[in-house]
């Protein structure tokens, strides 16, 4: 029967190399790329994890430390300066990128960790303190300030805020709005008419208190004439209407 194995995860093949240096205690300058390799393949066969996403990764990391063995076991390439290149140089480039990071990211989630525990106290000032006012030197604050001067300042300042105002809209009034009930005017209207029978349109809306009022008995005039309850007549142009009440 197999032992079951929990492996570690790891963030990638980086984390993955970085955990097997850190664990065999190994020099990052000068790594054996092949116990390195085999400990790395090796770690691939007992992944869990079949995600192709992830292990594409994997398998590229693993891909590149063949590679380099490869090159490891070749006559060692000359660069232009005449010096020996080595083949790791890359990677372990990389690694000190990848470990900086790392690291980098776990001391600023200490940090945060350690900022949560922070705990302030109120500012607690006795009465007397709290209520201290740094006394005003009045001498001081007027300096040579004379009455003639303070005049002309108040001259300018009176003249900015009339420059501020609109000639035409300052002499507008209040706008206010006027509530009128249009059912309770129909039956006003309704009643005028049914009580006089037949009665000049112009005595009507001088009888309204409100421009509003006049336009909304405008308007119920329309609408009684549209149904039928009273009929308009005017014998010239520029006389006064007359209204006829049909309104039982």
């Amino acid at each position: 029967m197999a032992i079951p194995v929990k492996l570690e995860a790891f963030e990638g093949p980086l984390d993955l190399l970085l955990h097997l240096i850190e664990k065999n205690k190994i020099d990052i300058y000068d790594i054996p790329i092949v116990e390195i390799t085999e400990q790395y393949l090796d770690y691939i066969k007992q992944m869990q994890n079949r995600d192709m996403n992830i292990m594409s990764e994997f398998l590229v990391m693993a891909a590149t430390l063949i590679d380099i063995k490869c090159k490891m076991l070749l006559p060692k390439e000359v660069n232009e300066d005449g010096e020996e290149e080595d083949p790791r140089a890359e990677l372990v480039q990389k690694l000190l990128e990848y470990k900086m990071y790392k690291y980098m990211s776990l001391e600023l989630r200490d940090r945060q960790v350690d900022a949560a525990r922070n705990m302030y106290r109120e500012q607690h000032l006795p009465k007397e303190v709290a209520a201290y006012r740094q006394p005003v030197n009045y001498d001081e604050l007027v300096g040579d300030m004379t009455l003639a001067k303070l005049h002309e300042i108040f001259k300018s300042i009176i003249k900015k805020q009339e420059d501020k105002i609109d000639p035409i809209r300052s002499r507008y009034g209040n706008i206010e709005k006027d509530e009128i009930d249009m059912d309770v005017k129909t039956l006003y209207v309704e009643a005028y008419a049914r009580e006089h029978k037949s009665f000049s349109f112009r005595k009507l809306l001088e009888k309204q208190t409100s421009k509003m009022e006049v336009i909304v008995t405008f308007l119920i005039i329309l609408e009684l004439m549209k149904v039928g309850k009273i009929n308009i007549s005017q014998e010239h142009i520029f006389d006064d209407i007359m209204i006829t009440s049909n309104v039982a």
